[in-house]
């Protein structure tokens, strides 16, 4: 590494979903607030919650993870695609799209990935260092764990990473899950001195009442580690409100809430599910209860609305979907005269026939699949993929604002009667009788004005305050919060450790 360097920080974990990125998100709105100029940094991400972000280098439009939009959205900043320049987005049980600084590279199944990633680390440490070069601050979100010493060679998403780019080392312990003393001592242990020597100590997350019983706790880990402690984070409700990314929090949105609701909106739990944050506009309502409904249940009679999510390998889920009879399921709930909604690849889905010539929709060598038929679309699996942000009118005329993400092109008669008008092109589709609608945008239920009409048009006022504006309020709360528990002036004086050693 040469050129500029400046205080850098990197918050690693004990194992996946211990709060690293609503942590990260919470730092980058602190710091920022205190008038630095942050970026966010992930060097290696795997989610297919995706977001658009710029290639400054060419201003086209690349995918990152969703996490690190909502890091850039903290600190104020554009998402660049150098926030987060590997991303794997899963398409089977065993391989992953890969995409590098932006762009699609390729796929790769998981042992020849291992094999594959040493070479990424130049395009990770080239990323890090154009962020360098506008920032006050770079705070770095690990994956995983750095326990994870089967995947230690060739590492770039953790200690890897840290090691080549000399960023100092906070570890983070999910009290919530239990046994975070072992977690934090037994990473202490497995790890080798040389990867050791990066962390500077610890903290601990969602922690569920008095604090101070867990002195002793916090007193234990030190003594075995020697690690100080950074802090303790209470169990940060106002996260609720931020999108999520890992599947591993999507079992937390699957169960109903146990409260009535004037609309409940069924989404079928694809196995390669994506872009579910969508949702989170919806579920913000206050008179709306969104249901993830997971493989083996049913799609609940009472819904008035069915969602079919966005989806990384169309064929495969559309096969589980038939499996898991939520075809049966769908066509009843049309009959009894709900709605249906598509989202990308449910878009896809809900069409009359998918064809997959080239082999780009995933593991399953099928090269076309018969779809639901209850819009008279076609879908053609070809390249390039389209990535861009897109702004336009609703079919009502209404503001509609997302992006886009996916493979195919889609056509056909229902096309005649477009969801949207984007950039003077017709987009998406709609049935004879209204009440089935596709379409590729990504976020649109983040569109106010839209989802005010979508909620009338089911009897229901929408609230107030536009969804964006309920982000960023709890994006302050959580800075607050974070504010108070943990050792602020400490953490920066770890980050700054790094641009002194460069003096």
């Amino acid at each position: 590494m040469s050129g500029r360097r400046i205080p850098a920080l990197m918050l690693q974990g004990t194992g996946s979903d211990v709060g690293k990125s609503a942590l990260v998100a919470g730092l980058c709105r602190l710091f920022r607030q205190k008038g630095l100029t942050v970026r966010p940094f992930k060097p290696q991400n795997m989610s297919n919650n995706a977001a658009v972000a710029r290639i400054p280098e060419t201003g086209e439009w690349g995918e990152i993870g969703r996490a690190q939009w909502l890091q850039a959205l903290a600190c104020g900043a554009e998402p660049s695609v150098h926030m987060n320049p590997v991303l794997l987005k899963p398409q089977s049980e065993t391989g992953s799209q890969i995409v590098v600084q932006g762009r699609v590279a390729g796929a790769a199944r998981g042992a020849d990935y291992q094999r594959l990633k040493p070479t990424l680390l130049g395009s990770v440490l080239d990323s890090f260092q154009r962020l360098e070069a506008e920032a006050d601050l770079i705070l770095v979100e690990g994956a995983g764990s750095p326990a994870e010493i089967n995947l230690r060679a060739g590492d770039i998403a953790n200690m890897g990473f840290a090691r080549a780019a000399d960023v100092p080392v906070v570890l983070v312990g999910d009290i919530d899950r239990g046994g975070v003393i072992a977690s934090l001592v037994g990473t202490h242990t497995i790890l080798p001195p040389e990867d050791r020597a990066p962390i500077r100590g610890f903290l601990i997350n969602k922690f569920r009442g008095d604090v101070s019983l867990f002195d002793d706790g916090l007193a234990a880990v030190t003594d075995f580690t020697g690690w100080p402690s950074f802090g303790v984070v209470p169990w940060l409700a106002e996260a609720r409100h931020l999108p999520a990314e890992d599947s591993v929090a999507l079992e937390a949105r699957r169960a109903p809430s146990g409260r009535a609701a004037d609309l409940l909106v069924a989404v079928p739990v694809l196995d390669r599910i994506a872009n579910f944050d969508d949702l989170d506009p919806l579920a913000a309502e206050p008179d709306v209860e969104v249901r993830f409904v997971k493989p083996g249940e049913r799609l609940p009679a009472e819904a008035g609305l069915v969602v079919l999510p966005g989806t990384k390998s169309t064929i495969a889920d559309l096969q589980a979907f038939r499996r898991n009879g939520w075809d049966e399921d769908l066509r009843a709930h049309h009959a009894r005269g709900g709605r249906i909604l598509g989202l990308c690849g449910g878009y896809q889905m809900l069409g009359r026939r998918i064809w997959d010539p080239d082999g780009v929709d995933g593991a399953i060598p099928e090269a076309e699949a018969e779809g639901l038929g209850l819009l008279d679309v076609e879908t053609v699996m070809k390249g390039p993929k389209t990535v861009r942000a897109v702004a336009g009118l609703s079919h009502e005329g209404l503001a509609v604002t997302g992006y886009e993400i996916h493979m195919g092109w889609t056509d056909g008669p229902d096309r005649a009667r477009p969801f949207a008008t984007i950039e003077g092109r017709a987009e998406g589709a709609r049935s004879a009788d209204g009440r089935v609608e596709g379409t590729y945008l990504h976020g649109v239920f983040g569109s106010d004005a839209w989802r005010r009409r979508l909620l009338r048009s089911f009897g229901l006022e929408a609230s107030d305050r536009p969804y964006l504006a309920g982000v960023e309020a709890a994006l302050d709360a959580i800075a607050a919060r974070l504010e108070a528990h943990l050792q602020i002036d400490a953490l920066s004086a770890i980050a700054r450790e790094r641009a002194v050693r460069s003096a």
